[in-house]
C-alpha cells in the first residue's frame, strides 16, 4: 500500500514495550494544544488517568478534551472504531480532526494495526499510514531487546524513536541503548522524552522530502553496515532477524523493480520488517528514495541530488526469518536479468 498524504488522514501508531512510557507520552500529547486537531484511539481511559479539568464532554466511549483533541477507546474492532470516528467527523458531531494516533498494547506487533488500513476498502479511501512512534525504556530497554522479538520489531519499523526514563540511569547505559537502537534502525530520529525542547508535533510530522544531508550516512546511504543483532553480552540474538545490503552499479529499471518488490511483499511482507534505499533509475538524473515497512510502501521520493559521487543504487532489507541469500538471487534474476552487472551483497544473520 502506497502512502499518499494529500487528501487522506494519516494514522500514526504509538507503540513500545510494556512499561516503556507510552502512557506518559500519550498524556503529554493529549494536553498539548498542538494536537487539537487530532483523534486519539486508546485501550482504556482509566490507564491514562484523564484529568477532569481537561475533559470538555463525554459521550460513551469518546471524550472531547478542552485542548480540542478527540479521545476514544477501542474495544474489539479497530476498523469499526475508525469508521465510526470518521462518520462522526463528517456529520459534524466531532471537530474536523486532521490526523489519528493509535496507542498499541505493549506486546503488540505494530504491523497488524497498520495493515488494517490496507485491508479495508472504506478505510483505504479516507486514511493513510503516518508515522510509527516507538518508546524505549532506558532502564529495561537493552534487556527487552535481548529477550523479546516484539521489542526488536517495534524498534525496527519505527519512524520516530523516543528514549524514556533517561534521567534514571547513567549516561553510559543510555549511550549503549542508543547505539543498539541505531543498529536496529539506522535512520529513525532518536529523541529523548525528558528533553525540555522536545517538540511533540515533530512526532507526527510528515517528511515531505529527503535531502542528501539529512538521513543519509556519509557513504550516501541510510546504513553503513548490515544489522548485526546480538545481545548486550555479545551473544547472537535468539531471534532470526537478519539484514541484507544490495549495491547495484548500473541504472535500475523502475518497472522491473516495482514488480519484483510487489511480489516479494505480497508473498513475504510480514517477514520484511523494513526496506529502505536509494535507486539510480533509468532516465532519471536524481536518485529516488524508497521506504517500506512490511506490506506498506511509502510513495517514492525524488531526492534533491546524490549525496556523493557514488551513483550506485543501494538497498537494505531487515528480515525476520527470511533467507537473505535467496532474496538476493531473486532480485538479481528478476530485476537485473538484462543488465551485465552483479549486485554486491552483505548478509548478517542472528540465529
Amino acid at each position: 500500500m502506497s502512502v499518499e498524504a494529500s487528501g487522506f488522514l494519516p494514522i500514526n501508531l504509538l507503540t513500545g514495550f510494556l512499561g516503556s512510557g507510552k502512557t506518559t507520552l500519550l498524556k503529554r500529547i493529549l494536553a498539548d494544544p498542538a494536537f487539537a486537531d487530532t483523534a486519539v484511539l486508546i485501550n482504556e481511559f482509566g490507564e491514562i488517568g484523564l484529568d477532569h479539568d481537561l475533559v470538555e464532554s463525554v459521550d460513551g466511549e469518546m471524550v472531547l478534551l478542552r485542548s480540542g483533541c478527540v479521545c476514544c477507546t477501542v474495544r474489539d474492532d479497530l476498523a469499526t472504531a475508525l469508521k465510526e470516528l470518521y462518520s462522526r467527523r463528517e456529520r459534524g458531531l466531532l471537530p474536523p480532526f486532521r490526523r489519528v494516533i493509535i496507542e498499541s498494547t505493549g506486546l503488540a506487533d505494530p504491523f497488524p494495526v497498520l495493515s488494517t488500513i490496507k485491508a479495508d476498502p472504506v478505510l483505504r479511501h479516507h486514511f493513510c499510514a503516518g508515522n510509527v512512534i516507538t518508546t524505549v525504556d532506558t532502564v529495561n530497554g537493552l534487556r527487552q531487546l535481548d529477550t523479546y522479538i516484539e521489542s526488536n520489531r517495534q524498534v525496527a519499523v519505527a519512524d520516530r524513536l523516543i528514549v524514556t526514563k533517561a534521567d534514571l540511569e547513567a549516561d553510559s547505559k543510555g549511550d549503549s541503548l542508543r547505539a543498539r537502537l541505531r543498529t536496529l534502525n539506522p535512520d529513525a530520529p532518536i529523541l529523548t522524552a525528558a528533553d525540555p525542547n522536545l517538540d511533540l508535533s515533530s512526532l507526527v510530522a510528515v517528511q515531505s522530502d529527503v535531502s542528501p544531508s539529512g538521513s543519509l550516512s556519509q557513504s550516501g546511504f541510510y546504513c553503513e553496515e548490515p544489522v548485526r543483532l546480538v545481545s548486550s553480552d555479545g551473544v547472537p540474538h535468539q531471534a532470526a532477524i537478519s539484514s541484507i545490503s544490495l549495491s547495484i552499479d548500473r541504472p535500475v529499471d523502475w518497472t522491473a523493480f516495482g514488480l519484483w518488490l510487489t511480489m516479494l511483499l505480497n508473498r513475504h511482507g510480514e517477514r520484511v520488517l523494513r526496506v529502505k534505499g536509494i535507486l539510480n533509475l533509468n532516465g532519471e538524473e536524481r536518485p529516488v528514495a524508497v521506504h517500506g515497512v512490511q506490506h506498506l510502501v511509502h510513495t517514492p521520493v525524488h531526492m534533491d541530488g546524490w549525496p556523493s559521487e557514488d551513483r550506485s543504487s543501494r538497498l537494505v532489507f531487515i528480515l525476520d526469518g527470511l533467507d537473505g541469500a535467496l532474496l538476493k538471487r531473486s532480485f538479481e534474476a528478476f530485476t537485473l536479468a538484462h543488465m551485465p552487472v552483479v549486485a554486491s551483497c552483505q548478509i548478517a544473520a542472528a540465529r
